[in-house]
């Protein structure tokens, strides 16, 4: 049995609700096929955006969606995205398969799709291949609010009033795909480009520096030393992938009970490598000021056999519902620092939220646990202490347990755990303090096995449902986990 206290009446902080955010990238078929199908579409559309999409991205309440990059906004050049869609520039995605890109998903459409989600959008501007005036000009096209050459073309291309944007990442992976930077290079580079990336009227814009990919912790280190004081935010990015090996990560769907206790093992490196970067951080920035944007993270495995791999189009099983869940609760645990995450990615990508097949669609696990959760944001962190079993295997453990707690504004107190276990349930001795609690009631999303996920001919194999299994006893809660489940309570 697992011992969790929860401390009702200790609140330690706001969950920042951005750090449900997702992520959409000109990748494979996110954005060409999973949201953009063009307004002559017989795919039921608004504005040449799949109607299902939206309402489904709708429901999940995404505070924050990332675009257009990824190794893509690197390469992006955004004036080739607006102005008529027939005279728009084509362009080779080589990042991403090679395939051609008509530019027909701009600034406009993206601005527009945030609107109909109710989202509000993260610009990844081009440090790698841009210019400072490039970068300068587009944010004078969507934020500027009186006579200039880039507000009047705006106003020229249908947009009479700019947009509210906040969220403006400077660069993207610029260690790597967004131009094999040096720290010290790029953070005086990042210095440059944010000067020109000015507010306008009464816009205020949140810059976020390109940060470390995973542990290069010099890389923290370099910026923060060198441009703290310049930024709002610091990214970093990092995979779950079970084999540990880029060139073979293991397959989506067809894995056993080692490769599912190794994936969940490597996703929960995330809670140390935030420990270490935000000790970093906090060396130079010791008021937290400067929020870390976990701004790509999911898992990653081998394309599905027979798909172009270029495309990362992977299906999503009840592991991934896990590593979800485990990720949700480590943000939680450290938001005084972590005020910003992005799933990679939103539609048919990597850890995605939805998958379509012509006029389908589909929910994945992980979409599940998204809704589950979405009770957390902009709720007050609640502190918990747990004392979980270990779960085991080839000589290394794990807790069973994960868990978090907030209290949200209506004054409702939510948990949610996850039992990490393949195959053994867990009892939970839920000893809640500071608050008096007379009904649960709750969700469950489980499976019958560790391979289970939805199909377009079983949509449903993976879903949300009632969880009623729970009883007190001694004034003790106590809450029985089924293997491999993700639970989120409510307690009145």
């Amino acid at each position: 049995m697992a011992k969790l206290i929860i401390n009702a009446d200790s609140q330690k902080g706001t969950i920042d609700r951005n750090i449900y955010g997702h992520f959409s990238e000109h990748l494979g078929r996110c954005i060409y096929e999973g949201i953009w199908v063009g307004l002559d579409s017989p795919i039921p559309n608004t504005e040449g955006m799949r109607n299902d999409v939206i309402e489904a991205l709708k429901k999940l309440q995404i505070p924050v969606l990332r675009w257009p990059g990824g190794c893509f906004a690197d390469e992006y050049h955004w004036k080739d995205g607006v102005g008529p869609a027939e005279k728009r520039k084509r362009m080779i995605n080589t990042h991403w398969g090679g395939v051609l890109e008509n530019n027909h998903f701009g600034t406009h459409e993206f601005l527009r799709l945030c609107e109909l989600i109710e989202a509000e959008p993260y610009i990844s501007g081009n440090v790698g291949s841009g210019t400072v005036a490039e970068m300068s000009e587009w944010v004078e096209y969507m934020t500027f609010d009186g006579e200039s050459p880039m507000a009047n073309w705006r106003q020229e291309n249908g947009r009479e009033k700019p947009w509210k944007l906040t969220y403006f990442g400077v660069g993207n992976e610029n260690w790597g795909c967004g131009g094999d930077m040096r720290p010290e290079y790029y953070a005086d580079l990042y210095r440059r480009y944010a000067c020109y990336v000015r507010n306008y009227g009464d816009n205020r814009i949140f810059k976020i520096a390109c940060g470390a990919n995973s542990a290069d912790y010099n890389w923290t280190e370099v910026l923060m030393r060198e441009a703290a004081k310049y930024m709002d935010g610091l990214s970093l990015h990092y995979y779950t992938i079970p084999t540990g090996n880029w060139k073979d990560k293991g397959s989506a769907t067809d894995f056993g009970e080692l490769e599912w206790f190794q994936t969940l093992e490597k996703t929960l490196f995330m809670d140390e490598l935030i420990t270490r970067h935000d000790t970093i951080m906090t060396k130079y920035d010791p008021e937290k000021r400067v929020a870390l944007i976990v701004d790509e993270w999911g898992t990653w495995f081998n394309v599905e056999p027979g798909t172009n791999p270029g495309f990362l189009y992977q299906q999503n099983t009840m592991r991934d519902a896990l590593v979800a869940g485990i990720n949700l609760n480590i943000f939680h645990k450290h938001s005084d620092r972590v005020r910003m995450a992005n799933i990679a990615q939103v539609v048919n990508v990597l850890q995605s939220v939805i998958l379509t097949e012509g006029a389908d669609m589909l929910l994945t696990p992980t979409y599940h646990v998204f809704d589950m959760y979405k009770v957390h944001q902009g709720a007050s962190l609640i502190s918990t202490h747990a004392e979980s079993p270990s779960y085991e295997m080839n000589g290394k453990k794990i807790d069973q347990l994960s868990v978090s707690a907030s209290l949200d504004t209506a004054n409702q107190l939510h948990i949610s755990l996850c039992n990490l276990h393949h195959s053994d349930h867990l009892e939970v001795n839920c000893d809640v303090r500071g608050r008096t609690v007379r009904s649960v009631t709750g969700r469950i999303l489980t499976s019958d096995n560790i391979q289970s996920h939805n199909t377009f001919d079983e949509p449903e194999t993976v879903k949300l449902m009632d969880f009623t299994n729970y009883r007190f006893e001694n004034d003790q809660l106590i809450v029985t986990l089924p293997a491999k489940s993700v639970v989120t309570l409510r307690l009145s």
